[in-house]
């Protein structure tokens, strides 16, 4: 293998594992401290990358679609599996169905629901995460209160 193939292997390794830093990181997930959470049911769900990816992905959108409060997620707490479909001959994706309560910057408490499907990551490397917070579905991409990932 050349030197090349050695250090596009690392990184693609590095890329895959669920402790990378997403790329894209913004300022305000770095200021929650989401290593910090209470009633983890020890599931996936729980892990610092979910939450890391889901807070930095709810910062992108209440300040990309209009009308949105502006607000961040600053803690999560109750977080639960509620469902795991295994991947199978009939359905090859994994899929983990989380449940949680967030607390936002304004003090409101939401449920958020979310999803972490195996192997669908970027270019199928790592796993993908869909979420969705209790009222910030405006365009109602996961149907009426967040149906879609309960």
């Amino acid at each position: 293998m050349t030197r090349f193939a050695h250090s596009a292997l690392a990184a693609l390794v590095a890329l895959s594992t669920p402790f990378a830093a997403p790329l894209g990181f913004s300022q305000a997930a770095h200021a929650a401290d989401l290593s910090v959470y209470t009633e983890d049911d020890g599931s996936v769900c729980g892990e610092a990358w979910v939450l890391n990816k889901i807070t930095d992905r709810f910062s992108y959108q209440v300040h990309h679609v209009p009308h949105l409060p502006q607000v961040a997620i600053t803690d999560f707490r109750n977080i639960r599996q509620h469902r795991y479909e295994p991947a199978s001959d009939e359905w090859p994706i994994g899929r983990h169905y989380c449940r949680a309560t967030v607390n936002l910057s304004d003090g409101r408490d939401r449920s958020i629901f979310y999803l972490i499907e195996e192997g669908q990551g970027f270019a199928s490397i790592g796993d993908n995460v869909e979420f969705c917070v209790s009222g910030f579905d405006r365009w109602l991409v996961y149907n009426g209160r967040c149906r879609v990932l309960r």
